[in-house]
C-alpha cells in the first residue's frame, strides 16, 4: 500500500463527515503536514500521512511539536483503516 493510498481514504472519509481534506504545501517550508482538514462547527486538523510503517521525518515532528504547542491538533495517519476511521 502507498502513501497515496492512505491520502485518497482520509479525503473520502472527510468528505462523508461533510469536511474538506485540502492539500496544504508551503513554498517556505518543506515539513508542513499534508492535508487541512475542516470540519463543521470550527474544527480544523493538520494532518501528516505516511505509507504504512513509515514515520515522521524529524523536521516533520518538529513542525507537528510547534503547531501542537500552538493548540492545534495534528494527527499521522499511515494506514487505510485509521483513515477510514477518522473522527473529529
Amino acid at each position: 500500500m502507498l502513501e497515496r493510498d492512505v491520502e485518497n481514504a482520509l479525503v473520502r472519509r472527510v468528505k462523508r463527515l461533510g469536511g474538506t481534506c485540502e492539500k496544504f504545501t508551503s513554498p517556505s517550508a518543506r515539513s508542513v503536514p499534508d492535508r487541512i482538514v475542516t470540519m463543521p462547527g470550527n474544527v480544523i486538523i493538520f494532518v501528516e500521512l505516511k505509507a504504512p510503517g513509515k514515520k515522521p521525518t524529524e523536521l516533520q515532528e518538529r513542525d507537528h511539536a510547534r503547531r501542537r504547542a500552538l493548540g492545534c491538533d495534528v494527527r499521522v495517519i499511515d494506514n487505510k483503516e485509521d483513515a477510514n476511521a477518522f473522527t473529529v
